[in-house]
């Protein structure tokens, strides 16, 4: 009777060892900024290949996430596009202490999709556009930055009639991708890969710097795929992807 349990057992556990690393494999619910979004999606692909776990991505701007996580939304990670809202989440409750790190910083630039229409500052104090595109800056940290930029060059009263804002910093490109704006201030991990257009990338000395943080919610404090993909985002592999998207890190 032992002996047939033991070869129950035996054959139990060759049969896990055999199972394809699909079967094993667990999940994660991540929220990230929406300027993260190409970056992260190559992130979880190289993330999946490594340990066959997957984080399930939704990309929104930070704010909306930040409300939606206080409500009860299933999100175990949260990458932000601030410092702010990460420290806040574990002030409040909903963050893991001692999670936190920043994963990226950003890059703001002003972008256009026609070819020699943005030469510099100088873009800005031309009358040559109508519409200017910026994400939210009350809900994206980008839209915030981008307002800032505007007033230390002395313009932002004479353009704020020309604004368009998006929810978040993905619609405000989009608002330049389809022509409702000449212009946009976007994240240079959104257009580091375009195809023509023209962009200057404006000086950091302009904006508070793009601190943008990570941490492990409450609801992911069990689950070993959301503690998992955190550590791969600081691995030299994630990081090589992080700055081949524009983006800082190590500072």
């Amino acid at each position: 009777m032992i002996r047939s349990l033991a070869h129950a057992v035996s054959l139990s556990v060759l049969g896990l060892a055999l199972l394809p690393p699909s079967a094993l494999a667990a999940s994660t619910q991540v929220a990230v900024a929406a300027n993260f979004a190409d970056a992260a999606r190559e992130i979880a692909e190289a993330f999946k290949a490594m340990t066959g776990d997957e984080a399930v991505l939704s990309f929104g701007s930070t704010g909306q996430f930040y409300t939606q996580i206080t409500q009860g939304a299933p999100f175990e990670v949260f990458l932000a596009a601030d410092d702010a809202r990460p420290k806040r989440a574990v002030d409040e409750g909903y963050g893991i202490a001692g999670t936190v790190f920043t994963y990226a910083i950003g890059q703001l630039v002003l972008y256009s999709t026609e070819a020699g229409k943005v030469t510099g500052e100088d873009t800005l104090k031309a009358d040559g556009f109508a519409k200017i595109a910026i994400a939210n800056p009350e809900a994206a940290p980008y839209g915030a930055a981008a307002i800032e930029a505007m007033k230390g060059l002395g313009v932002y009263e004479t353009l704020q009639p020309k604004i368009v804002q998006g929810t978040s910093i993905a619609q405000a490109y989009q608002f330049v991708e389809t022509g409702n704006a000449e212009l946009g201030f976007v994240a240079l991990g959104q257009v580091i890969r375009a195809q023509g257009g023209s962009r200057w990338d404006v000086p950091q000395s302009l904006y508070t710097p793009i601190r943008q943080d990570a941490v492990l919610l409450k609801t992911g404090e069990g689950n070993a795929a959301a503690k998992g993909f955190l550590e791969f985002l600081r691995s030299p592999e994630a990081v090589e992807i992080i700055r081949r998207y524009g983006y800082r890190t190590g500072e």
